[in-house]
């Protein structure tokens, strides 16, 4: 099928089955029946009661549910209660979760109803927007959104933003020609309009050539609908979840079977398997790390990042490559004149510059009472320009001066606007446009080498170029026309506009590469633009490359992967580009952002690991897309966002520590006691009240640390590696060894000497080595003398209270009935706290190790460099 672009007004409407009368109403039943109406379809929603039974299918959860159930099937209530207390809280906010997470389509389907004026039946009416049909006459005017993918059929200076869709960071001029290029990518079909997009000046006839689905607002609300990633953490945790689970089956099925092969009684063999899956599973752990990831929104939002999705916190800590919108996002988004170039040989009037009176008078911008501009952005932006220089009331003392009494607008044909004004009993003729239609129109052509030399040196740096030309006469020709006007004129200057950078973009782009954080521009802006752009902030240096949307069509597969890691600028980008490149990073191991602020980012915000979207200039549809909002549109804070992204992981991996080390702890004791001829060392209700409480407030306040001091100095981690690299794993067996063993020497000596506290004395040491545990590995790198033990308030207070709540169990005696507990002597409460100290002082003194080993291995590289 030919693209609409390339037809003729003849071709289009004879293919479109249409006619300048517009469709009839029999006709337009017939098509809504075919095409149905012009609007958004989203995919079938899971039911609110799905979502919630959905979280409940994790493999730990349902051991745990099962343990639960054993347990009160034995007789101990309690332990069901708080198990299944835990399950609730954990499935609650999941399914809050999930069910706040998708609302993109329903903002696309808002974006695009309106109400929009048609030619049907040969007369003009007002229709709702999803009422149209391929083949029907819109009329369109300045304020409209466009309802459908159109083709201009009748241009009446038709301006069109298109930033929302294609990235162009300046309305677009229509026009009502026919392209004969093939392949015309999405930001340079001219005669084409598309859903979504604004007109921002004058009016056109347009006929409707696609709705709904098959608009390009359609494609990418078809792109939304796929599948977000799992985080990298969500992965790990997966991982992690499944493999505990069959560890804990695998302990508790050979435990059960050693102890019915010695012939053991098989209900306290029950009651030992439930001990060691409730001592297993880290009951806290999902509602520990969910309230780890709220704490860190929390600070995220007062640094301007609004998280929607909470994993995307963790996210941000693995980020590896910034897959960045220009416009807006490293940019202002707002037009500024960056460079003036005056004829020297222009003469000047009532003492100012010609250039600074022409771009004061040349213009449709108006200025209210509060001096707030209203006009195009280009016009406001030379306005700027002149009131900086002028001031306001100069300026209005200028306008004054030279009133305007006749105009021809703008039209796409010309390329320029010319105003007439009074001059003393005279007229001035002032001309503004593209260069080659100003350089046609002026009376000494030996003036335009050197100004197209100017002009094409700023074209390449992506500045927008707008020249002035004047001429005086003593009468106006009859008839006034711009043939007679718009001829014999003398050059006045150029001005180069620009979408400036942001002022604290390039140290932002210098942070993420120390960090190995790797910035890449993706925009549907003009190549030159971009790289001017890229250069100045600092994306490009050295071998980089810059590739356009043409040459990355071009491309096979197997070329682009190759490649991908050198270019770091794609340009005229289309929406499916954008999606292709973020999953070709994907493919080779980044973790990917991908910022943006309009409907075309959408797709690609959802796609990418974490989408980033702007909150004040941004569309709903960006936003619903993404799962971090920036409230102030600031690179900056996306900067902010990964290092407290990185502290957050580093905390939850410190709890994870924590807690996995101390269950460690409590499976050792469980599962060794029998094999040593000991007694059940503690029953299920303390091993709960060391997950939830010893190991849980705690582990909380871990989540409140400070980041290491080489946070953002360090490469991102590799989605591959586990959470339990750098040494983890061993810590958490050689400790939790260590911790079961002092454990089960205090219960060794405590029942040899007939003591009837003995199992207290066992709990108690048990959760006091956790304490010292915790406060050793509050840093992974550094003392505790070093940090302070008032570094992190919130430990401090977790430790208090969790020691006060600990000797509540032992010395009241409703808590004693409760837990199965007894009073313990100041002698027997003394050596539980001598021999609970010693697990703090092993992991500094593991600390103090790793330190020499770095520091002998860093030895050789030092001499070398000497």
């Amino acid at each position: 099928m030919v693209p609409y672009y390339r037809l003729n007004t003849e071709e289009l409407l004879e293919n479109l089955q249409s006619n300048k009368q517009g469709l009839s109403s029999d006709e337009i039943r017939k098509r809504i029946s075919i095409y149905g109406p012009n609007e958004l379809k989203t995919k079938a929603k899971t039911p609110a009661w799905i979502m919630f039974l959905n979280q409940f299918r994790d493999f730990m959860i349902l051991i745990l549910a099962m343990a639960s159930i054993l347990s009160g099937v034995l007789g101990d209530l309690t332990d069901t209660f708080i198990i299944l207390g835990i399950i609730l809280i954990n499935a609650f906010v999941g399914f809050y979760q999930e069910y706040h997470a998708e609302k993109a389509l329903e903002a696309l389907k808002q974006l695009a109803m309106s109400y929009i004026q048609v030619i049907r039946n040969g007369h003009s009416q007002i229709v709702n927007s999803t009422e149209l049909v391929p083949g029907d006459l819109v009329l369109l005017e300045s304020g409209n959104v466009v309802p459908a993918d159109m083709r201009v059929i009748q241009n009446f200076s038709l301006r069109v933003d298109e930033s929302s869709l294609t990235g162009e960071s300046m309305p677009i001029d229509k026009t009502d020609h026919q392209i004969t290029e093939n392949d015309v990518i999405l930001a340079e079909q001219m005669n084409m309009i598309f859903k979504g997009t604004l007109v921002t000046h004058g009016r056109a006839l347009a006929v409707v050539c696609t709705t709904g689905m098959q608009t390009e607002l359609g494609r990418i609300a078809g792109l939304l609908q796929e599948e977000k990633l799992k985080t990298p953490l969500q992965d790990r945790m997966t991982r992690f979840g499944k493999s505990l689970s069959y560890l804990i089956l695998f302990i508790c099925f050979i435990l059960f079977v050693a102890g019915w092969l010695r012939g053991e009684e098989p209900f306290g063999l029950l009651l030992i398997s439930i001990s060691l899956a409730v001592a297993a599973i880290p009951e806290a752990l999902p509602v520990l790390i969910m309230i780890a990831l709220a704490s860190g929104a929390s600070r995220l939002a007062r640094k301007n990042a609004l998280i929607r999705k909470l994993p995307a916190v963790e996210t941000l800590g693995s980020v590896s490559i910034i897959c960045s919108d220009k416009t807006g996002t490293l940019t202002q988004n707002k037009m500024k004149v960056e460079f003036l170039h005056e004829f020297p040989l222009c003469e000047k009037k009532s003492g100012r510059s010609m250039l600074v009176t022409a771009m004061a008078l040349n213009h449709d911008v108006t200025l209210d009472p509060s001096d707030q501009l209203i006009g195009e952005p280009t016009e406001k932006a030379l306005l700027v320009k002149v009131i900086e220089d002028l001031g306001v009331e100069h300026y209005r003392d200028l306008v004054a001066e030279f009133p305007r009494i006749a105009e021809l607008p703008f039209d796409s044909d010309r390329k320029c606007m010319t105003t007439v004004h009074d001059d003393h009993g005279r007229f001035l003729v002032i001309t503004k446009g593209a260069f080659d239609s100003i350089s046609e129109i002026l009376r000494h052509k030996s003036e335009q080498e050197e100004l197209m030399e100017i002009s094409e040196k700023w074209a390449q740096q992506g500045i927008r170029v707008m020249a002035y030309s004047f001429r005086t006469l003593d009468k106006l020709p009859s008839p006034f026309e711009y043939k007679l006007i718009e001829h014999e004129q003398l050059f006045v200057g150029l001005v180069g506009l620009l979408d400036p950078a942001r002022d604290e973009v390039p140290e932002s782009i210098a942070i993420c590469k120390k960090a190995g954080i790797i910035p890449v521009m993706i925009t549907g802006d003009h190549p030159a633009t971009a790289m001017y752009i890229a250069r100045k902030i600092g994306i490009l240096d050295g071998s980089d490359r810059l590739i356009s949307g043409s040459d990355f069509r071009a491309m096979d597969k197997e070329e682009i992967l190759e490649q991908v890691d050198e270019i770091k600028v794609y340009a005229r980008v289309t929406p499916e580009q954008k999606l292709q490149i973020v999953r070709n990073l994907q493919s080779k191991g980044h973790i990917v952002a991908m910022t943006g602020d309009g409907v075309n980012d959408a797709a690609s915000l959802k796609a990418s690991n974490i989408g980033v979207a702007m909150g004040i200039n941004g569309t709903d549809v960006s936003k619903e897309a993404s799962d971090m909002i920036l409230l102030d549109d600031n690179f900056t804070t996306i900067v902010k966002a990964v290092q407290e992204g990185r502290r957050v992981y580093d905390n939850i991996r410190k709890f994870i520590k924590y807690i996995m080390t101390c269950n460690s702890a409590e499976i050792w004791t469980i599962l060794l006691a029998p094999l040593i001829g000991l007694p059940i060392p503690l029953l299920p209700v303390h091993l709960l009240w060391i997950n939830l409480v010893t190991d849980g407030f705690p582990a909380l306040a871990l989540a409140r640390e400070r980041g290491e001091t080489d946070i953002m100095h360090r490469p991102p981690r590799k989605p591959s590696e586990s959470i339990f690299a750098e040494g983890m794993a061993y810590h958490i067996i050689w400790v939790g060894l260590l911790m079961a063993g002092i454990t089960l020497a205090t219960q060794a000596w405590a029942y040899s000497k007939g003591l009837e506290s003995w199992q207290t004395m066992v709990f108690s040491v048990l959760a006091f080595s956790q304490l010292g545990h915790v406060l050793a590995v509050k840093s992974d790198k550094t003392f505790l003398y070093e940090q302070g033990l008032f570094s992190n308030m919130n430990m401090v207070w977790a430790i208090t209270s969790t020691f006060v709540l600990q000797m509540l169990i032992i010395y009241t005696p409703a808590m004693n009935a409760l837990f199965k507990t007894q009073p313990l002597s100041f002698k027997e409460l003394a050596i539980c706290l001598l021999l609970s100290v010693v697990v703090f002082h092993a992991v500094e003194f593991e600390k103090w190790v790793r330190y020499k080993k770095k520091m002998k291995s860093e030895k050789p590289k030092e001499n070398g460099l000497r």
